[in-house]
């Protein structure tokens, strides 16, 4: 499969399962809930070490929140429920918490819930008070600058982590401009988060490595400069790959933007980008393939 010149390869994107929560941060300005969610979000690039991986999903507009003030969606992913809950109270309660003027409340509907308010609610030292709105409660807790209004849980749903493409082209510059330009048109679906620093990571790695104790390794395959000392998939043409990570809350929306960022790439690049391929580890690792011919049918 050819498009505009770019070969499409005849492979998979490897991805597995996950748990995730969606997390409405508002405040009174946009300034807040921007330095709120970036703050959130950091250090959350994958769960190898970060304990999970998120990201800002999408801006709301104030017609759209539960509070009528700006807020944004963020999307929290981890192994299982268990971590993904340690991490909602660790973030919230240090990054959300702390900014001036925020509030918190969960942004999906499901069946399984975890503690978002419940716990956090003890730092009110007594003095925190409740409402039932309906079927939720939500905490007041006192706070310098007035009140932090959270709600009490936030529903938990399957996931998937680790969706993914390649870009191989003849040159850093060349891979670098086509991943910008794809990863700005990849945020624009909802439901997904590229949770690596602006959409990219350059240290793609693969399962294992021969020191002892180590679980993930540099992705040798793809580095241009071990072309002859290792199993390669490149060839003399390639000088730099990048990498775009896709986490989502289904297949579907993966799949778009996977299919999203590829369009882009081959409509917008010139002749420096060779090849899309897509990460995998011969369907060993997880149960979710994405078929790059498959996706752009």
């Amino acid at each position: 499969m050819i498009i505009n010149g770019i070969k499409i390869e005849k492979t998979f994107a490897e991805a597995f399962p996950m748990k995730a929560t969606r997390i409405i941060v508002t405040a009174e300005t946009k300034y807040w809930v921007s330095k709120a969610v970036e703050s959130m979000t950091g250090f959350a690039t994958s769960v190898i070490a970060c304990g999970c991986e998120c990201g800002i999903e999408k801006e709301i507009k104030e017609s759209s929140t539960p509070d009528g003030r700006p807020g944004a969606a963020v999307l929290l992913f981890a192994m299982d429920s268990k971590g993904l809950a340690k991490q909602v109270l660790k973030r919230i309660g240090q990054c959300v918490l702390t900014t001036p003027t925020t509030a918190c409340f969960s942004g999906l509907e499901s069946n399984e819930k975890i503690s978002l308010g419940q716990s956090l609610r003890y730092f009110g030292d007594g003095f925190q008070i409740s409402k039932k709105i309906e079927h939720k409660r939500f905490w007041r807790i006192p706070v310098m600058d007035g009140e932090f209004v959270i709600e009490e849980k936030t529903s938990v749903t399957p996931a998937i982590g680790g969706g993914n493409i390649l870009i191989l082209g003849s040159s850093r510059g060349h891979v670098l401009k086509a991943g910008q330009i794809a990863v700005k048109e990849m945020s624009k679906v909802e439901n997904i988060i590229l949770p690596f620093p602006g959409g990219l990571v350059r240290s793609g790695s693969k399962i294992g490595s021969k020191y002892k104790g180590l679980i993930a390794s540099t992705n040798d395959a793809y580095c241009p400069t071990l072309q002859g000392a290792t199993k390669t998939n490149l060839n003399n043409e390639i000088e730099a790959v990048l990498e775009i990570v896709i986490d989502g809350i289904n297949e579907e929306d993966i799949a778009k933007a996977m299919k999203k960022g590829i369009i882009t790439i081959c409509k917008n690049s010139n002749k420096g980008i060779k090849v899309i391929s897509a990460g995998n580890y011969g369907g060993k690792l997880g149960k979710y393939h994405f078929h790059l011919r498959e996706i752009m049918k």
